[in-house]
């Protein structure tokens, strides 16, 4: 897409738009909730009108760093207004149909709510549950279809400019390979889920090839469905426990992971980044995203409570306090640097250029 004066005008047209829609969503969700089934009210607390105001500024700015950095060519400019609203738009009334679903779980705390022909011994347990209180857990092409368009509303249509800010420190690491055809170089997706942040990956590298990784068959074949359209090199999608990559020692320059570390143990977390760690070729690059935590947004901590108790997070509260940059530092990793954006905390690392002696 060219740059037009309209352009600009065009994207915060979108985003205010996206971001009315979700939030008129959410008010009008929790007003039915409140009326049909008050026992699934969570207790919140009060969201000070300082904390609503800080929330408005980090949106903007999210969205001004967004813009800049199509136009500085990070990602073509297009990626700003791609999005698959036909489907979403005709998925939009199963959320609403999936909402008496949501609030029983809450209301009975049933939060292992899979289905029945789920053979969880393929999955570590703390996989194997209703996160979000969604329907199915992760292990439907019911929860698979509607995930993305659930959580733009959760973020009022920031959730993909949230997941591209992945894609500068990525560019910027895999300059280590700047000898090397692009065409040459590796880049995997820990916890891929329905592809959205390979999507945006292969916007900004569309020669290199990808790699998605994902417990979930059902959001698996959602990645198959909008990756491998056949207008595109295909993406290789693996079903893998990020814990525990079918992969080589050393045979990838880059790794993201996206949106998965506040949804795991301590102790799976720092696994994960190990085996990034392991994957990675000498030079390397790891691009990490996640939520915000209490050391780098206090002034978010309400928010991110509220978080906690209106979705199923069970390890939300001890990850927010977790010590993520230590934790990079103890797999091996160098050069850890990380950056907000919004409600997305992101951090980049590298791979020592040399093997230890």
């Amino acid at each position: 897409m060219a740059t037009t004066p309209f352009s600009k005008l065009a994207y915060k047209t979108l985003q205010q738009g996206k971001g009315i829609a979700g939030l008129a969503h959410k008010e009008l969700s929790t007003k039915l909730m409140e009326l049909l089934a008050p026992e699934a009210v969570p207790s919140t607390g009060s969201v000070p009108p300082d904390l609503l105001k800080d929330l408005r500024s980090s949106m903007a700015q999210l969205e001004e760093r967004d813009w800049d950095e199509a136009q500085q060519g990070t990602y073509p400019e297009s990626q700003l207004f791609d999005a698959p609203w036909l489907d979403w738009a005709s998925r939009y009334p199963l959320v609403w149909l999936d909402l008496p679903s949501t609030w029983n779980r809450r209301k009975e705390r049933n939060v292992r709510d899979l289905p029945k022909d789920t053979d969880r011994s393929l999955f570590p347990d703390y996989y194997l549950q209703n996160f979000h209180h969604q329907t199915d857990g992760y292990l439907s092409d019911h929860s698979a279809g509607l995930y993305d368009l659930q959580v733009e509303i959760l973020f009022n249509g920031t959730a993909d400019a949230m997941r591209r800010r992945v894609l500068a420190p990525l560019k910027r690491g895999l300059k280590h390979f700047s000898d090397r055809s692009p065409s040459s170089l590796r880049v995997l997706d820990i916890a891929t889920g329905t592809g959205r942040t390979l999507h945006q990956v292969r916007g900004a590298l569309p020669h290199a090839e990808l790699i998605g990784a994902d417990l979930s068959e059902a959001y698996l074949r959602q990645a198959n469905r909008w990756l491998n359209t056949g207008q595109s090199p295909l993406v290789q999608l693996i079903r893998a426990n990020g814990e525990i990559l079918p992969l080589a020692d050393g045979g990838l320059q880059g790794v993201t992971c996206v949106f998965l570390l506040h949804e795991l143990p301590a102790e799976a977390r720092q696994n994960v980044i190990n085996e990034a760690w392991r994957v990675l070729e000498h030079g390397g690059v790891f691009v990490l995203a996640d939520s915000v935590q209490l050391a780098d947004s206090p002034q978010f901590h309400v928010a991110m409570d509220n978080f906690r108790r209106v979705f199923h997070e069970p390890y939300y509260r001890d990850y927010i306090a977790d010590d993520i940059d230590a934790r990079l530092i103890q797999a091996g990793f160098e050069a850890v640097t990380a950056e907000t954006h919004f409600m997305t905390r992101v951090w980049s690392a590298r791979k020592p250029a040399q093997p230890s002696t």
